[in-house]
């Protein structure tokens, strides 16, 4: 009985995410899965990205968590439209979730929309949202051995950040290990060294992450012309 209800919920999530997915493409929207422990520095994250890519692309969040608007408080001061989308306990965002979410957003003319996923390493690799691309956000303080320990996470992602490397010197984490296990899962991964703190590393992210909408935009573009625009 368990199994049937868990394949029933996976199913009507997936048909969703795949309205969600046809919706993003019709808009030109890239959207990111953000992922990732509480602390890590997801928010930290958008909140830096925002201010690399300010000018190059239109940007748009939903912020995930079970409680509060704080998180979605701290984006608006950056300028970009944000809406919060409180799970009421859930560990993990749905495509039901962000489908409501979009729709409060209104994403016409984004080019680029973050969906902060709630803080956990386990539920959220579970969920399609119809997100383009999933990134994993690790911060040094949690140790170096979370890729082994949750391998779907990294096996389900394009990117991981890891972050909190102006830390490193007060930790026993050994980076070297996380990248090389993470690559051993994943070994498509591409991997970012980031400080939210004092800014290294972002600079390269968001480069990365420009190229990657660039693409999307391109190959979009290349699709509607052939006549198989996603309905």
């Amino acid at each position: 009985m368990e199994i049937r209800v868990q394949t029933n919920v996976l199913a009507a999530n997936e048909a969703i995410a795949t309205q969600n997915r046809a919706l993003f493409h019709r808009c030109g929207c890239y959207a990111l899965n953000l992922m990732g422990s509480p602390g890590a520095g997801k928010t930290s994250l958008l909140e830096r990205t925002i201010e690399a890519l300010r000018g190059a692309l239109n940007i748009g969040v939903i912020e995930g968590d079970i409680a509060t608007s704080l998180d979605t408080e701290r984006i608006l001061r950056h300028n970009v439209p944000a809406v919060q989308v409180n799970t009421g306990g859930n560990c993990h965002l749905d495509a039901r979730m962000v489908q409501y979410g979009v729709e409060q957003l209104n994403i016409t003319g984004l080019q680029l929309l973050f969906i902060e996923n709630v803080g956990n390493l386990v539920c959220p690799a579970g969920f399609d949202l119809g997100e383009e691309a999933r990134i994993t956000v690790l911060s040094v303080t949690e140790g170096d051995d979370k890729p082994l320990k949750y391998p779907r996470m990294f096996q389900e992602s394009t990117a991981l950040i890891i972050n909190k490397i102006d830390l490193l010197p007060f930790t026993d984490c050994d980076l070297a290990k996380i990248e090389t296990t993470a690559l051993r899962i994943n070994p498509h991964l591409k991997i970012f060294e980031v400080s939210c703190r004092d800014g290294r590393g972002i600079e390269m992210w968001a480069v990365w992450l420009q190229e990657q909408v660039e693409r999307f935009l391109k190959q979009r573009v290349l699709t509607v012309g052939q006549g198989d625009e996603i309905r």
